[in-house]
């Protein structure tokens, strides 16, 4: 099990200490102002005050990574001064287990913007946008830390995983993207979006049943995996390497020979974003969207699952202790641990089945819904709440921000916010310059505050920072028109 239990370690903290760059998500912190080129990519009805065209490689780009748990959940000063992990006997199993959600989550997106540019034409407003999307959702149940801290308690100790799993994409994104005023009050927009999937990896267990007695020990695990990644991505079994050592073991995926040799799309996949906005009363605007209603038809796709039967262990029997006993190699202390690892890691281990074949996913959806009010005797000031919704199965989130916004001139606006959401309360800002000629943007949707002495964020991992330069043309838009 210390190989189990390392590798888990590994995984979350690296995770944990990952960061985002992201080049198409726009920030909600600019949701309201006017002057913020990119609106349109949450709400598609949004159309920016000129043309636009982004400055190659600066036009929206971002850092930012979110979870309802902190990097110091997982990562522990010691006395010298270092740092340690929640493994470590010096961490209290109290203290550390405390810290944890019930379903801990790990979110995090890469979206590099490749061309975008908009402009007024066709009754409208006219945008399009071509983008490569990367993202990352990865569950942790409670009982799993559990388990990996402090194994068996009592004599009998039963554990129980649900839902346990990490999902990754790549895809490449080209949008076109049309808004109009429908009348005085009413603007609505939709973009259509044509997807190239690069590739995609869906793990899950979605339970793991685990039984330590003094009597015996069992496991039993219920999961599955997809990947795909093109015809030059190769996941062989280790029947197919030679490496098996027993027939059983014939279609376990030999993830020491995966290997990725040439570059190829994997999917196919049709996109939708939908949004309108309309004006309730003079100083009332109500806004709502959609976005990513698609589908990704994923080709080339490798298929597993985890092993129907349970794998149980009654204990060590005839352990070699005399180098002299002709099977000492195979029944000393050292190779029968050895051996336990081994079989403890194929009970939850992956079974290739079949060749490969194809699979259609969703990519997640997200539902936006916006409320603007102006306030009458200082109209520089707008007041904001945004409640955002994101739909992706086990990896959803939600959040509400409230914002207050102030364009004290034409040619800059500002907003600073408070948010609470699935990965906890958070604040963001953001300034925003927008003479003729140039829109240049600096802002955040999560702010950190507070850090450890070894510069470890204290409270949940929610950071960003969003800054863009795009080059604008033409005379703003009459209001409304």
């Amino acid at each position: 099990m210390k190989y189990i239990k390392a590798f888990i370690s590994a995984v979350v903290i690296g995770v944990a200490g990952m960061t985002t760059l992201s080049a198409q998500n726009a920030l909600r912190t600019g949701y309201f102002l006017e002057g913020y080129t990119y609106r349109h990519m949450i709400n598609p009805a949004f159309a920016p005050e000129r043309s636009y065209v982004a400055f190659p490689g600066l036009g929206n780009l971002n850092v930012t990574v979110n979870s309802n748990v902190g990097l110091s959940t997982f990562l522990y000063p010691t006395k010298n001064g270092e740092l340690t992990t929640f493994m470590s006997p010096d961490v209290k199993s109290g203290k550390f287990l405390g810290k944890l959600k019930g379903m801990n989550h790990i979110n995090e997106n890469l979206d590099l913007m490749i061309l975008s540019f908009g402009f007024r034409g066709m009754g409208g407003y006219n945008t399009f946008t071509l983008s490569s999307r990367q993202s990352m959702s990865l569950s942790l149940p409670k009982d799993l830390f559990t388990f990996m801290k402090l194994g068996q308690t009592k004599e009998d100790t039963h554990y129980n995983f649900k839902n346990l799993g990490i999902e990754a994409s790549e895809i490449v994104e080209m949008g076109f993207g049309h808004s109009r005023q429908i009348d005085e009050k009413l603007r609505a927009g939709a973009k259509l979006k044509v997807l190239l999937g690069v590739g995609n990896v869906n793990a899950r267990i979605s339970n793991m049943d685990v039984t330590l007695s003094n009597e015996i020990w069992e496991v039993k695990a219920d999961g599955e995996l997809n990947i795909a990644a093109g015809s030059g991505l190769k996941v062989p079994t280790k029947g197919e390497s030679g490496k098996a050592d027993n027939p059983s073991e014939a279609t376990l995926i030999d993830w020491d020979n995966v290997d990725y040799d040439k570059f190829g799309l994997s999917g196919f996949g049709m996109g939708l974003d939908l949004g309108a906005t309309y004006q309730l009363l003079p100083d009332l605007e109500l806004s709502a969207a959609v976005t990513d209603l698609a589908f990704m038809s994923w080709s080339n796709n490798h298929h597993a699952k985890t092993s129907k039967a349970s794998w149980t262990f009654e204990g060590f029997h005839d352990v070699a202790l005399d180098k002299d006993d002709p099977d000492y190699e195979d029944k000393k202390l050292n190779q029968q641990l050895d051996d336990l690892g081994d079989q403890f890691e194929e009970s939850v281990e992956f079974h290739r089945e079949g060749k490969v074949g194809s699979r259609v996913s969703g990519i997640g959806a997200t539902i936006t819904l916006g409320g603007m009010y102006t306030i009458p005797y200082a109209r520089m000031v707008k007041g904001g709440l945004l409640f955002t919704q994101r739909i992706n199965g086990h990896y959803s989130w939600t959040e509400a921000r409230l914002s207050a916004n102030v364009t004290p001139v034409g040619w800059f606006d500002a907003s600073v916010n408070y948010a609470l959401s699935s990965f906890g309360s958070s604040f963001g800002w953001i300034l925003n310059f927008h003479p003729k000629g140039v829109n240049l943007f600096l802002g955040s949707d999560f702010q950190i505050f507070k850090v450890t002495p070894q510069f470890v964020p204290v409270g949940n991992l929610n950071a960003s920072v969003n800054f863009g330069l795009n080059i604008t043309f033409g005379s703003k838009a009459k209001k409304k028109a």
